[in-house]
This record gives structure tokens, sequence and C-alpha cells, in this order.
């Protein structure tokens, strides 16, 4: 099992919860995708676009569930990114966990993520 990230608005991932499909933040909307990170890529991604920000949730999701919907394309520096062309199923969550932001102002990482 490869695990890839989403760093979600607490608010927006709660109502997703609700409803059994997260269809996205609105920059995921804009762009016609899912905007997703690697393990090794995921902590930039929240310093250089979440810095500061309170009450967000990292939820891991397994890549063997996404099918044909998930595609890896250049983006940041040239990298792969992983992108979900396609709502996210709930159940296709392996967990969703709180993105604590420590006092120094950047957000505390669960130690499972390599």
């Amino acid at each position: 099992m490869t695990l890839i990230y989403k760093i979600a608005p607490g608010e927006l991932w709660r109502e997703a919860e609700a409803r059994g499909v997260f269809a996205g933040a609105p920059i995921d909307t804009a762009d016609g995708y899912i905007h997703l990170s690697a393990a090794d890529q995921v902590r930039e991604t929240a310093a250089r676009y979440f810095s500061g920000i309170d009450d967000l949730v990292l939820v891991a999701i397994d890549t063997d569930r996404l099918g044909e919907t998930l595609k890896w394309e250049p983006s940041r520096g040239g990298a792969l990114f992983p992108h979900l062309y396609a709502p996210l199923a709930i159940a296709d969550v392996a967990w969703a966990r709180p993105l604590l932001l420590g006092a120094h102002g950047f957000h505390l990482f669960p130690s499972d993520i390599p």
C-alpha cells in the first residue's frame, strides 16, 4: 500500500465526511483535479501553501484504491505530484488526522510519515 496525502481545511473535510465524498478545496475545483502530495512532498506543501493556518486535516489515501483517476504529473520544480481527476470517496481514505500547528508556526506531522 502506498499512501499519498491531502491537506484539507477542517470545515471542508468535516462536510465531506458527512456527505461521503470530498470534491476538493476551491483551488482543486478551479484546476479540475484534487491536488495531492507524496510523503516526501507533503511537508513542503504545508509550509508553502498552509503556513500558519490552523484547523487543517491531513488525509492519507491508498493509491491502489484510486485506479486510473490518479495521475502523476509535473508540478513544483518539475517533480511528479499526484493529481486526482475525480471526487475522493471517503471510503478510499486510509485515515484522516488533525494537522496541528506548532508554537513555531509550522505544522506537526505524524511520526509515521517517512
